[in-house]
């Protein structure tokens, strides 16, 4: 059961890293709030897996 949650936890993280990545392609220059907002996306999806795993 937990390591279902970890997998299906995994899967949205690396969802949100290809959308974030697809957006950041169409763009010459990022700002650096989009950066920080989508690595704080990413803290926390896999800190939701330790807590997880934790349990």
């Amino acid at each position: 059961m937990t390591e279902t949650r970890e997998t299906e936890s995994i899967l949205e993280a690396v969802a949100l890293i290809d959308r974030g990545l697809g957006d950041i392609s169409e763009r010459n220059l990022v700002p650096s709030t989009e950066v920080a907002d989508l690595l704080l996306d990413v803290r926390t999806l896999l800190t939701r897996v330790e807590a997880l795993s934790a349990n």
